[in-house]
């Protein structure tokens, strides 16, 4: 599995179907993105990360910077998502992070 990250909007779909070779439309089979959102009502993220790297591409947008949210469920969804970000990263034979369409090889 390959496990691409990066903020919102940075081209990590662009990036996504170049590696793939793919069409935009063709994506949706061969990729999961946004999986961000499925930690934060996750109970045991250990599965989740198991069933996602069986993907050949999951794409995650960070959520980690910026101000801190006050609210404790945003708080706590964002730690989820952070954590899942970990696990994909442990599990993944590549990580890229997309920055400003840039990508970087972290592993």
């Amino acid at each position: 599995m390959i496990f691409i990250t990066g903020p919102l909007y940075s081209g990590k779909r662009d990036y996504a179907c170049a590696l793939l070779g793919c069409a935009p439309e063709e994506l949706e089979g061969r990729a999961v993105w946004d999986v961000q959102a499925l930690a934060a009502d996750c109970a045991d993220l250990d599965a989740l990360a198991d069933e996602l790297s069986a993907r050949e591409v999951v794409i995650a947008t960070e959520v980690g910077g910026g101000v801190v949210p006050i609210d404790p469920g945003e708080r706590a969804a964002r730690e989820a998502a952070g954590r899942l970000s970990c696990l994909l990263a442990q599990r993944a034979e590549r990580v890229v992070r997309v920055f400003c369409g840039l990508p970087m090889a972290l592993k």
